[in-house]
């Protein structure tokens, strides 16, 4: 159950109208790494949880700060779009520098949305399902949680630096914050799953059943040797379960493949079509 409060987490309100950054922050809110995706790949993951039940209420905690965080942004969006119609954002967008980067305005944020946010990107593509993640494994999810705050992190900080607009920056610089705790959190899920599990996932798979002899080589597969002096080269594995080995000139292990050939009604070689017509005309039957 979800119980939706009137007030913000935090404050969103800008200086001033700003279509066109309006179209920008879509990108955080509706892209691949924005708050609608980290919201729903955590709750999905909670709903899935299986788990200790610390795991379960700990995903619905963070899951349901995002929902709030969808909120804000949407009310910010809808604050940046504020008397601003659609020719007053192409006069901002006259420099054809700007124009060109920018495009102007998102006309969708007039024609579809009528001056409110959208569950789209910041050029209109929609938000996909897709982008999340939630395998029912804790540590393989964890660290897609991991990436997704530092890649929604990235964007927020990008984000900050493009504006000037002390409302917009207030609340950037709360969202920033929280993606500096959600990045210690997964951090600090990891180390504990990792102390119990191991680091490999998943970690109910017998090694023994692996072809172990690769199991902690790097493959120079590159032009130059630069790799080489890379910690993934060379000492301990991170798994403990080894040394890293660094192979310069790494050799086929398989067999040149030789496929047998498709049959003559799947047109996969030159010859077979006029031969096979030419048996349909002599049988008068045809091709089928």
């Amino acid at each position: 159950m979800f119980i939706h409060m009137k007030e913000l987490q935090y404050h969103a309100k800008p200086a001033k109208p700003d279509p066109i950054f309006a179209k920008k922050l879509q990108e955080v809110l509706g892209g691949q790494y924005g708050e609608i995706s980290v919201m729903m790949q955590y709750l999905f993951q909670g709903w899935n949880c299986r788990a200790d039940q610390k795991y379960r209420d700990m995903l619905l905690d963070i899951g349901t700060e995002e929902i709030g965080h969808v909120e804000m942004l949407s009310t910010m969006i809808a604050q940046l779009l504020d008397g601003a119609p659609v020719d007053q954002a192409e006069e901002a967008a006259k420099d054809p520098v700007i124009a060109a980067a920018l495009g102007g305005m998102n006309p969708q944020h007039v024609i579809v949305s009528g001056l409110g946010a959208t569950a789209t990107d910041s050029v209109g593509y929609p938000w996909n399902s897709r982008y999340i993640t939630s395998s029912g494994n804790l540590l393989a999810d964890f660290r897609a949680n991991l990436n997704a705050e530092s890649q929604g992190r990235l964007q927020v900080v990008r984000l900050y630096e493009m504006t000037t607009d002390p409302g917009i920056r207030q609340m950037l610089s709360f969202l920033i914050a929280r993606d500096t705790m959600h990045q210690n959190q997964w951090m600090a899920a990891i180390a504990e799953m990792e102390s119990m599990e191991g680091t490999i996932v998943p970690a109910s798979f017998p090694r023994e059943l692996e072809l172990q002899e690769v199991s902690h080589q790097f493959m120079n597969f590159s032009q130059g040797e630069e790799s080489a002096e890379g910690r993934w080269a060379k000492g301990p594995t991170m798994d403990d379960q080894g040394k890293f080995e660094y192979v310069a000139n790494p050799q086929p292990m398989g067999e040149k493949p030789m496929l047998t050939p498709a049959p003559d009604a799947m047109h996969s070689r030159p010859g077979a079509l006029p031969k096979l017509a030419n048996e349909g005309m002599k049988s008068g039957k045809g091709l089928l």
